[in-house]
């Protein structure tokens, strides 16, 4: 909260989220879901690979074809050894230092005498094809790798799996040495089984538009660079081969995990990059980007960003957006199989701060249910993990993790920053209260160990489920100020999963009692004299922008794509016509008498 502790406290006792569009407008290819790992949007065509170490079919040489296929071999791992040393220095200065030595492993298996005389034995005593002896070597390790419980030798059969698949790759050369045409287009959404470094660059090491795998673990290295140079990612996407072609068009919003095959046109325009619009409009983003708007009638209305990393701060700032209303933290803690360091913590949130220009900005303490994997913050997949320990709920059974962000941003907003915390899936005020404890407690701490830290910080909860909403009055109360979840909480009002195709017609529009429910929420807000903002993709569709504003919502947090055309149906909207439609429209029987109101 926004105060300064007096004494000690007593002792402490013992993660576009922006999602997809809904209604009619989806597109006509299936929508497929998986886990985030990086963040980000995707547009463009289905290159797939898979299985490249099963073309490797046991098959003979003639004795007198040994000799070629050992000279094949050591052609292709001089050849890997050039293309990983191009490869480290292309990534020099865009991802940390740290990371681009990730691919010194797969050097040290190029070199590796075991993994060498492996294949060569193959291809020497039983005169077996290359391809053959390196796909059995590595299946080998790969099988007494994955057999131990040992996560860094698991991520080491899956590095010299890269390794073998590199290899693979450089035997496919004509009899003349030329390489063949490159199969994929240059810009592609990569299609495959298991996350590979091999496959995230093409043959001129630009990096693919975007990734989905059917598996791949969060804290692989494959997975570490995808987050490290900001490649929209999702892993654990169940029948992904069996339902993607190749060159098949495809939209990947990795913030909210979910993979649209073959969308239609008019959801690609959902989409669609302001900058590119704003272009071909011959517009200056300038004149309508910013902090404050006003509508047809002159209400005043804020636009701030929703964004979930470093790429989409400085997005939406290059777009004259001058705060960040949501920062979603979950992205450093995929990184390792560690919870992140309190030190890793204030570097990004440093980072975010200087990406925001010095400008306010939200962050949204970890969301995390079961469903992500998180080891060390859930112990097992729960049976319905959306309603189980998630957000501020594990966070709690986790102090640790949960003290580590609050020491964070009590750091960083005495370097200057300003910045709130938004605690989310809160269900009552005492849960708020424990973590304003909490940061009391981790305010002390600091002060105690001389550490430069700020003295008031505010703190707010995410409204996303109705019992929050319902004690909108208490949160209110105990906050700083609220925000609320749109899509999340429309989900859990309604009963109804957002991401079922069948249920797609309950999010075209809102119900009368979601309406009311946030009306209540508003009126809390203005009672407490506390500030109110809302975020997620239904907030600001055109069937619902209306109604928000008509029920006294005037904050907006928008995604860095989603900005332009927002802000001009702020500007187009009258807020007098609009609360009058709201007041209808919160009366109405239900949703179908809702849509008639909006379309007349």
């Amino acid at each position: 909260m926004s105060r300064e502790p007096e004494a000690p406290p007593p002792a402490a006792s013992s993660v576009p989220v922006l999602g997809p569009v809904h209604g009619p407008e989806h597109g006509e290819g299936p929508l497929l879901k998986g886990a985030a790992i990086v963040p980000g949007l995707a547009v463009g065509v289905i290159y797939r690979k898979d299985e490249d170490l099963q073309r490797g079919a046991a098959q003979r040489v003639p004795l007198d074809g040994v000799e070629r296929e050992l000279n094949r071999f050591h052609s292709a791992l001089r050849e890997s050894r050039t293309q990983l040393g191009d490869l480290k220095a292309h990534l020099v200065g865009k991802v940390s230092s740290d990371h681009v030595r990730i691919l010194d492993t797969h050097l040290a298996y190029l070199k590796d005498t075991v993994f060498q005389s492996d294949v060569e034995n193959l291809i020497l005593n039983e005169q077996m094809s290359l391809e053959a002896a390196i796909a059995k070597v590595v299946s080998d390790f790969d099988r007494i790798f994955r057999l131990v419980e040992n996560q860094m030798l698991r991520e080491r059969a899956v590095d010299l799996r890269d390794v073998g698949i590199r290899v693979l790759r450089n035997l496919e050369q004509t009899e003349e040495g030329t390489p063949r045409p490159v199969p994929h287009p240059r810009d592609y959404v990569l299609v495959a089984r298991e996350l590979s470094i091999v496959d995230m660059f093409n043959l001129d090491n630009d990096q693919v538009l975007g990734i989905a795998t059917e598996t791949g673990g969060v804290t692989s290295h494959a997975a570490i660079l995808a987050r490290s140079m900001g490649i929209p990612t999702i892993t654990g996407v169940e029948g992904l081969l069996n339902r993607a072609s190749d060159g098949e068009r495809v939209l990947l919003d990795a913030s909210e995990g979910v993979l649209h095959l073959a969308p239609s046109e008019a959801l690609l325009a959902q989409y669609q990059d302001p900058l590119a619009r704003a272009a071909q409009a011959g517009t200056v983003i300038g004149e309508w980007a910013g902090d404050e708007l006003r509508t047809a009638d002159g209400a005043s209305v804020r636009l701030s960003a929703s964004c979930g990393n470093l790429p989409e701060v400085s997005s939406a700032l290059a777009l004259g957006v001058e705060a960040v209303g949501l920062y979603r933290t979950e992205l450093m803690h995929f990184v390792g199989s560690e919870p992140p360091s309190m030190d890793s913590l204030i570097a990004h949130y440093r980072a975010v701060i200087e990406e925001a220009r010095g400008g306010p900005v939200t962050f949204r303490l970890l969301h995390a249910d079961s469903g992500l994997g998180l080891g060390y913050l859930h112990e097992h997949r729960e049976a319905n993990p959306a309603l189980g320990l998630a957000g501020v709920r594990a966070l709690l059974a986790r102090e640790d993790v949960l003290r580590a962000q609050l020491a964070a941003c009590l750091r960083v907003a005495g370097d200057g920053g300003k910045i709130r915390i938004a605690v989310p899936f809160v269900t009552d005020r005492a849960e708020l209260r424990r973590v304003s404890d909490l940061l009391t407690e981790e305010s002390v701490r600091l002060r105690r160990s001389g550490a430069l830290f700020a003295s008031q910080i505010e703190l707010g909860a995410v409204i996303e489920v109705p019992i929050a909403a319902l004690a909108a009055r208490e949160l209110a109360a105990a906050g700083d100020f609220l925000m609320v979840s749109f899509d999340a909480l429309s989900q859990f009002v309604m009963a109804a999963d957002r991401h079922g195709h069948e249920l797609d017609h309950y999010f075209e529009v809102a119900h009368p009692a979601m309406l009311r429910l946030l009306r209540q929420v508003v009126r809390a807000c203005a009672r407490e004299s506390r500030p109110l903002s809302v975020f997620g993709v239904g907030a600001v569709s055109p069937f619902h922008l209306p109604l928000l504003v008509g029920l006294g919502l005037r904050e907006f947090c928008v995604a860095p794509g989603g900005l332009s055309d927002v802000s001009e149906r702020l500007r187009a909207l009258d807020a007098d016509s609009a609360r009058d439609l709201a007041r209808r429209a919160m009366e109405a029987a239900g949703q179908a008498e809702v849509l008639a109101l909006l379309r007349p």
